[in-house]
């Protein structure tokens, strides 16, 4: 049969060279390969921290929340043999939603000739702590074991600082070696809600530098006994502040991490209460607001769904409140806003891989979820300005050619030694489960 000049050989065989001819449809305008989410490993609680095993072996340490470190080889398989288990050490945690745990994981920079690993968890409360408080959280040194170095020696322990915490929640607890060597710690304001409650100070534990807790620290752990204290560091000398403290005026610092290339920044997803979720770059001595401001805006501690018109724009010592590099409007807070993206940000890092540069020198990064009772996560990216007096960094979606929708709890993110990331997810909003998976963000 004939069509026109052509007959339906004739169009058969056009449509295949066209076929042929067309781009993928996950091939982005610009010719770039869009973005989607391998699965690399499942099985897990709530994973909170993905760090390469600097050995040269492309393993990978993922630090379950549950209170398990596990390697995971190339292929994503799991050691049978865990490389850490602290769960004994562990204080007792919830059944269903709970934010302590094992919060921090992360590898000397010369841990190929020291074999030192540094962990953050949530331990019992310590026999110094006020009796009606809630855990002690552990930053500790372990070293692996000379018998077998696929493993943590749990005889290794040895204990760098000890923060009481009053509540349960707002621990933060994620840790960095710094391009200088030193480790930061994030620790959150203690809990509770707006900064206030037992063990609180009356201006809130964010802007009293008399507390380690609402903090970003800085310690030196080559040095000293337990720790050693930079010389530049803010109050090194104990007079205004705690010697420890980097930056203050946090809430609930989720997830910290260094941009490997750059200026090497320290870049903090900082938890807000109800209002707006932000993102800090964090200076020596700043001061993030919390909590007189949330995000860019003034903070009503009497009535948080109602911003001030007006606050201080100066910490108690008249040092300036910082701005952080962007926000987000907080569902709970406007919960008929479109432009509302989550509940509780989770901190990410900014792209340093070759597999996707389309995201090159962008800040990758989460929310949590966008209900609290069900898996709703979002993945963004952020854009630094391109113009050098502007300050505030663009938000965008990040669309993923596939999976077209989530369904999870989005809790952290990890990054391999090539600078490729990974998102680590619970499938609860609780730490029971082997719900938790880790993905790879891949070109499709």
């Amino acid at each position: 049969m004939k069509t026109g000049l052509f007959t339906s050989a004739h169009v058969f065989l056009i449509a295949i060279c066209l076929l042929t001819l067309a781009p993928p449809a996950s091939v982005a305008a610009d010719g770039k390969p869009g973005i989607g989410l391998q699965l690399i490993a499942e099985g897990f609680t709530s994973p909170t921290t993905l760090i390469p095993l600097d050995d040269g072996s492309g393993r990978l340490l993922v630090a379950d929340q549950l209170g398990v470190v596990y390697v995971l080889g190339k292929d994503g398989a799991k050691a049978e043999q865990p490389f850490f288990d602290v769960r004994s050490r562990l204080a007792k945690l919830n059944e269903g939603f709970d934010e302590r745990g094992l919060l921090g994981l992360a590898l000397h920079p010369h841990f190929k000739e020291n074999r030192k690993v540094y962990v953050t968890y949530s331990a019992p409360l310590r026999k110094e702590a006020p009796t009606d408080w809630d855990n002690t959280l552990h930053v500790s040194e372990f070293k692996v074991a000379e018998s077998d170095p696929a493993r943590l020696d749990p005889g290794s322990e040895r204990v760098l600082l000890e923060i009481d915490k009053p509540y349960f929640n707002h621990n933060a607890g994620c840790i960095a070696f710094g391009p200088d060597g030193y480790l930061y710690i994030s620790v959150g304001d203690g809990g509770n809600a707006n900064d206030e409650g037992k063990g609180h100070s009356p201006q809130g534990n964010g802007q009293d530098t008399t507390v380690l807790l609402g903090k970003i620290l800085r310690i030196d752990a080559d040095k000293g006994s337990p720790y050693a204290i930079p010389s530049d560091n803010p109050f090194v000398d104990g007079k205004k502040g705690r010697p420890e403290i980097f930056s203050y005026g946090m809430r609930n610092a989720w997830r910290i991490s260094f941009d490997r290339g750059g200026n090497h920044e320290l870049f903090v997803g900082d938890v807000g209460q109800t209002m707006y979720e932000e993102v800090d770059i964090i200076t020596k001595g700043g001061n993030y607001g919390w909590n007189i401001r949330e995000g860019f805006h003034c903070f009503n501690q009497k009535d948080p769904l109602h911003p001030l018109e007006d606050c201080p724009k100066t910490g108690a010592a008249g040092e300036p409140l910082l701005d952080p590099i962007l926000e987000y409007k907080n569902i709970n807070g406007h919960r008929k806003d479109p432009e509302a993206r989550g509940i509780s940000v989770t901190g990410g890092y900014v792209y340093r891989g070759k597999a996707l540069p389309q995201l090159a020198g962008k800040y990758v990064f989460a929310d949590w979820s966008r209900n609290f009772a069900l898996p709703d996560g979002a993945l963004f990216v952020a854009t630094r300005p391109g113009s050098a007096g502007e300050k505030k960094w663009t938000l965008e979606p990040l669309e993923l050619v596939s999976p077209k929708k989530l369904g999870v709890f989005i809790v952290a993110f990890g990054q391999d030694a090539d600078g490729e990331l990974y998102v680590l997810t619970n499938g609860r909003n609780m730490i029971t489960g082997n719900t938790g998976k880790v993905y790879k963000l891949v070109p499709m």
